[in-house]
């Protein structure tokens, strides 16, 4: 005689609570359909390198698979930190140190490393008001307190982080996107660059300097990292989903060397080494020089769409309605009316098939409601011609209601 058992009771933990739901929803429209979508911070497949990524990988079956199809050490592979370390010294004019530099498993790997090496439940995290909600779950994941500072079109704001760095216990770190940010498009002015860096080190607290759009400028102007500002305080984390392609799931951190160790450690017991073909291929695709003209191609088509996104914004979005002007990435944000709440306009947006991210999630406990963000990367300039026109009506309407 068989005996029923009763199904298992999973007790999650609390930091499970939530955790990752923005990004699935984004995630969510890598395949949108009919649908318009501003959604996701989708290169577009146009920038791929697919013609060299099939002589490259040809490659790496024929004569480097003992190197591409194996293991790596932890940190990467030595041939591709030597090769990133001078491509940093290139275009930061700083070179980090061989202990000062990791490969991570992308962007928000490096995040996460960051927050398991620094943050203990409670402790504080300061970020951009708003900023990437993926930064936003990495923290509160390990059960950080992440706190917002204002910001305005130059940056963040030096006065508003004196007075949060003031008040309360001193933040375990400051996260930073000073170019083309996530969700806003902004482009940090070099003053406060300049001026973040000098706070932070007067107070002791480390910066983390988020680089995934500093490569995509529509205009060549040297503004310098946080990073090469500040090496001593700052940890720049990089990644490649941006400028290679997201497939290869790559990219990096640069910081000190004890911090950075600490973080090897931590990966250990996570992933124990990035894929050891994305990292050869990175490295011969560097190294072969083929990274510099194919962003040129990137900056010009991202710069084209942004422009159409621009024009069909003045077209269409009703009175009351402002944005952002950016001069490089993904992204423009977009404010309407405090009454508008663009969360609960997701379901009607779909039905007129438009998508964007409401701009809750990019927010500390999701406290504004009346912000959206559109990203154009991966949307032609037609298709963002009538979205925009979707999005124009269903904010019209949703205004008119609000009266």
């Amino acid at each position: 005689m068989t005996t029923q058992s009763a199904p298992p009771v999973y007790r999650f933990a609390r930091r499970t609570e939530g955790a990752g739901d923005g990004v699935s929803a984004i995630l969510s429209l890598a395949d949108p359909g009919d649908t318009i979508t501003f959604s996701g911070g989708f290169p577009a497949p146009e920038t791929f390198p697919t013609e060299v990524l099939g002589q490259l990988l040809g490659d790496a079956v024929s004569s480097a698979a003992p190197v591409a199809l194996q293991y790596t050490a932890t940190e990467g592979l030595a041939a591709l930190r030597g090769t990133l370390r001078s491509w940093i010294a290139a275009g930061q004019g700083a070179e980090p140190a061989d202990d000062a530099l990791m490969v991570t498993s992308g962007g928000i790997e490096a995040l996460s490393l960051l927050a398991r090496c620094l943050v203990d439940p409670g402790d504080r995290v300061l970020v951009e008001g708003p900023t990437y909600l993926g930064a936003i779950t990495a923290f509160t994941g390990l059960e950080g307190r992440v706190e917002a500072v204002a910001t305005d079109e130059e940056g963040l704001d030096p006065d508003a982080l004196a007075a949060a760095l003031a008040s309360g216990p001193l933040p375990k770190l400051l996260y930073v996107i000073p170019d083309f940010q996530n969700p806003t498009g902004r482009w940090w002015t070099t003053e406060r660059r300049r001026a973040v860096v000098e706070i932070c080190r007067r107070h002791g607290v480390p910066v983390a300097e988020d680089v995934a759009y500093r490569e995509l400028a529509f205009a060549p102007e040297d503004r310098p990292s946080l990073w090469s500002l500040g090496p001593d305080v700052v940890v720049q984390v990089g990644t490649f989903s941006k400028i290679f392609f997201p497939g290869v799931r790559l990219g990096w951190a640069a910081g000190a060397p004890e911090l950075i160790g600490a973080m090897v450690a931590a990966k250990q017991n996570s992933d124990q080494c990035a894929g050891g073909l994305g990292q050869w291929l990175v490295e011969r695709y560097l190294a072969g020089g083929h990274l510099e003209p194919r962003l040129a191609v990137a900056r010009r088509l991202y710069a084209e769409r942004a422009a159409a996104l621009q024009a069909a914004l003045a077209r269409h979005l009703p009175a009351g309605c402002s944005w952002t002007r950016p001069e490089g990435g993904f992204f423009a944000w977009v404010t309407t009316p405090a009454g508008v709440d663009t969360t609960a306009l997701v379901p009607e947006a779909r039905l007129r098939g438009v998508a964007y991210v409401p701009g809750a999630p990019f927010f500390p406990g999701r406290a504004e409601t009346h912000h959206l963000r559109l990203s154009y990367s991966r949307t032609d300039a037609d298709q963002i011609e009538e979205g925009i026109r979707r999005l124009g009506g269903l904010l019209a309407s949703a205004i008119e209601e609000d009266r």
